[in-house]
């Protein structure tokens, strides 16, 4: 196969980018475009799919022009997000609701109130809320005119963004999705590795919509004549959480990482078999390979770059997010000031999709600079929500963290993350490591890596952040914060 490098399609929920990977995990070059969101109502996040799709051509061409002797490509996404669209055209019916969206809420406490939770995290690891892909699809089908009809005589289909840039990529020969996408859907039997014929019926959502599941490296098909100098094959397809799990080479059992992005993910190892959590955490696929699968136990709190994002465009406090260690740094501490950034519901471990976001002990000396480093420390805060729900799960005390995402390049943020868990903080050399990790599992396929072990070697730490706070003060600031959660959740 030809190239010695790897085109990543990082496909996110603020922004689309093309990166093209050396063999030892540099870059060699990159392009972003910025995505922009829709609101059209409370609570309610969409992208237009067309908009994804022509900023993919355009990041890619650009770093095809610059460094095109690349062996494949791989797809990572946000996942969740869904999109249904015409076979015949392959034009959407509707916007794609995005993961963040929470339209599918009252649905999701029909279906607990009648008891089918226990049923849903047995099968999918996963729990009844509108984060998780099929309320999307039930909202998609019972709400554009003729939707149903359509897709139940097998004229439409519907995937993530995985499978809609994967039908756009190869002119529409291909209707796939890999495993680590269709555990998120609340439709896809993680320990059958199978598409559940029981939750397809509970949801009422036609099998012939769905895509077909696959190793997250396999022969994803090749792109269709014209959109690139020449034809290429499409070698991997993860979960933006999944990737960034092998990017930062959590490829042991107890490895842990946790990405800082539009929303904040933790997600840890958990090995060959699928655990159960008990304190509302959810179990996923890592990755699947040569039709091995591992699983890992994952939280997911909404907004955590979202919030300094807000801080920007909404509340015009800063012009650019690079703004924000200063800010924080210059103030003594945190005046008492909490910011819950429950703009779309509460994640885990909490589940509260009606939940919305607060701002807590306002006084009159409170100003902008006490308001930004809210927003910093509430993404810490809630990462120790994670780790002490991992830890009561029975997950082992990891030695290290590894970070990544945009926000890790903040080294106020790190340290204060580092503080208020207890526990070294490690940050990568390339913090791009969910493109990385499409890379890596394309590479694989590719033959360019013999294994995951050989991978494992390319990881390269870039600083530590040792916690410095003392316990009294760490525990004082997580009580605050912890009353804060309290009160929004009354």
């Amino acid at each position: 196969m030809a190239g010695g490098s790897i085109l990543a399609i990082d496909q996110g929920t603020t922004s689309t980018r093309a990166i093209v990977f050396d063999l030892e995990g540099g870059i060699r070059a990159t392009a972003q475009r910025e995505l922009p969101q829709i609101f059209p109502d409370d609570g309610w996040v969409e992208h237009d799919p067309e908009e994804i799709w022509r900023a993919v051509l355009a990041v890619c061409r650009e770093v095809l022009a610059k460094s095109g002797d690349v062996a494949g490509i791989g797809i990572t996404n946000q996942r969740e997000t869904t999109v249904i669209w015409d076979r015949a055209t392959g034009r959407p019916i509707h916007n794609a609701i995005v993961w963040q969206d929470r339209r599918g809420a009252t649905l999701c406490r029909k279906l607990e109130a009648e008891g089918h939770g226990p049923l849903v995290q047995r099968l999918t690891g996963l729990l009844l809320d509108p984060y998780f892909s099929a309320t999307k699809l039930v909202w998609l089908l019972e709400n554009v005119p003729g939707a149903r009809a359509r897709a139940e005589k097998g004229e439409l289909a519907a995937g993530t963004i995985d499978s809609f840039l994967l039908w756009r990529l190869t002119g529409g020969c291909i209707h796939a999705t890999d495993a680590t996408n269709a555990s998120r859907t609340l439709l896809f039997d993680i320990h059958r590795q199978a598409w559940s014929d029981e939750l397809l019926a509970l949801f009422g959502i036609p099998h012939a919509l769905l895509p077909e599941v696959r190793d997250t490296a396999d022969e994803f098909g090749t792109t269709e004549a014209g959109l690139f100098d020449r034809p290429l094959p499409v070698l991997a397809m993860v979960g933006d959480q999944q990737a960034a799990g092998v990017g930062q080479a959590c490829f042991e059992p107890g490895m842990i990482k946790s990405t800082y992005g539009t929303g904040c993910f933790v997600l840890v190892n958990s090995g060959h078999e699928a655990p159960q959590s008990k304190n509302r955490l959810v179990t996923t696929v890592g990755v699947r390979i040569k039709g091995r699968t591992t699983y890992a136990l994952e939280g997911s709190i909404f907004i955590a770059g979202a919030a300094v994002q807000w801080l920007r465009d909404r509340l015009g406090f800063i012009a650019q997010s690079s703004e924000t260690a200063a800010i924080a740094a210059g103030l003594p501490g945190n005046a008492g000031v909490y910011l819950v950034p429950a703009f779309t519901g509460l994640g885990a471990p909490y589940w509260e999709p009606e939940a919305r976001g607060a701002l807590f002990g306002l006084t009159r000396d409170v100003g902008r600079a006490e308001i930004v480093r809210a927003a910093l420390e509430a993404v810490c805060y809630q990462t120790r929500d994670l780790m002490q729900a991992m830890a009561a799960d029975g997950a082992p005390r990891p030695t290290a963290l590894r970070v990544d995402g945009g926000m890790s390049a903040n080294d106020w943020v790190m340290q204060f993350l580092a503080d208020i868990l207890g526990l070294p903080v490690e940050r990568p050399v390339v913090t791009e490591t969910t493109a990385l990790g499409a890379a890596y599992v394309a590479g694989l396929q590719a033959g360019l890596f013999a294994s995951t072990a050989e991978i494992a070697k390319h990881w390269r730490r870039d600083r530590l952040f040792e916690p410095k706070m003392k316990e009294a003060e760490r525990d004082r600031l997580y009580a605050g914060w912890q009353d804060a959660v309290a009160r929004v959740r009354r």
